[in-house]
């Protein structure tokens, strides 16, 4: 009974083990090349959401996340 347990824990070691390496190698290689499908961030000035500068609106020389947020104007903090 003894080396069964043994065995199933040694097992169980191997599976995490491997998991963890194939993991790693996954989130290792998607970071950069997602990073550049998003493009460059920009800060929304009223809520300070980032997103995407091809998704933000323009007021002058401010980027905001909606047209809302545009028509409301930069948060006074």
């Amino acid at each position: 009974m003894g080396r069964f347990l043994l065995l199933v824990v040694a097992l169980l070691v191997l599976v995490w083990l491997v998991r963890a390496a194939l993991g790693g190698r996954a989130r290792r290689d998607s970071g950069p090349g997602q990073a550049e499908a998003l493009g460059e961030l920009v800060r929304c000035a009223h809520c300070g959401v980032h997103l995407p500068r091809a998704e933000s609106r323009s007021a002058g020389s401010l980027r905001y996340c909606s047209e809302e947020h545009a028509r409301l104007g930069p948060r006074d903090e």
